[in-house]
């Protein structure tokens, strides 16, 4: 996501790839019932559903990825192939090429940092989720883009008077709002009242995967909403191999993501070099 957003920016692309549709997979039959033709679900409590939730989520210590990209930033169109490893909890570094091999960029984020080198222009920016929130007017961290990336929940309170359950007989699915641990910073300097980030899980009722995750900044509205399809084993893991993200802010977003490979817990290198003769970035930030 974070990648997307410097990409659109900073690498100016004229390569266009039509990615192939994949039909979705449904991962469970659900029985209908003939007279009310809704769903038969049972009540599931808060605590409950919080612990499906975990207990089905896609586990890793390593995972490395390949995926066909198309993003929509602000009517600007992009389409490009990533290879992404990523280090849970610590590191992610997605390598970003065009069609016919050409590498164009890589991003490598970690906890604090956020660092880009565009290998067309020769240029780098080195920032931090702070810094990069700022001028997006967004609120992304690292833990938002692991958990959205492979159909996980970012880290939430699972108090009883913090979780939310639903059972949404009407479209056949279990809903569970959270809030997020970590609190969201302060949008204004001064008297700005800090609040918890809201987090909505859409869960299928046969084995709990999430469907759709859906974070919302009750300070301003913005939204990043991701949505999860075609449900495969495949290369040892089990996880959503289609997904689709629309993000709300300062700048709109729609990105699709189509996953060639997903494979788990074979160690990577996760390291970016800047040539010494690139040069930086400078992006003015806002008063």
């Amino acid at each position: 996501m974070i990648w997307i957003f410097l990409t659109s920016s900073f690498v100016s692309c004229k390569h266009k790839k039509k990615i192939q549709k994949t039909e979705s997979k449904q991962v469970a039959l659900i029985v209908q019932d003939s007279l009310t033709d809704k769903c038969r679900l049972d009540y599931k409590s808060a605590r409950t559903l919080s612990k499906h939730v975990k207990e089905n989520e896609f586990q890793f210590k390593w995972v490395t990825a390949k995926a066909n990209v198309e993003s929509l930033v602000d009517d600007k169109e992009e389409s490009f192939d990533i290879k992404v490893s990523v280090r849970k909890d610590s590191a992610m570094l997605v390598s970003i090429q065009y069609v016919l091999g050409l590498q164009v960029a890589k991003v490598l984020i970690t906890r604090d940092s956020v660092k880009f080198v565009n290998y067309v222009q020769k240029t780098y920016f080195k920032g931090d989720f702070n810094y990069i929130n700022e001028l997006l007017n967004a609120d992304l961290d690292f833990d938002v883009v692991q958990a959205v990336l492979f159909g996980n929940s970012a880290e939430f309170h699972d108090e009883d008077d913090k979780l939310k359950p639903v059972a949404d007989r009407q479209n056949c699915h279990y809903l569970l709002s959270t809030e997020r641990k970590r609190r969201l910073r302060r949008i204004q300097s001064g008297t700005s009242e800090l609040k918890e980030a809201l987090q909505t899980l859409t869960l299928n009722p046969d084995n709990y995967k999430i469907l759709k995750n859906e974070f919302i900044d009750p300070t301003t509205n913005r939204s990043f909403v991701a949505t999860y399809s075609n449900f495969t084993l495949k290369d040892s893991a089990y996880a959503p191999y289609h997904v689709d993200i629309d993000i709300l802010a300062e700048k709109k977003a729609r990105i699709k993501i189509e996953y060639v490979r997903i494979e788990k817990n074979t160690p990577q290198k996760v390291s970016l070099n800047i040539p010494a003769k690139y040069d930086a970035i400078i992006i003015k930030q806002k008063k």
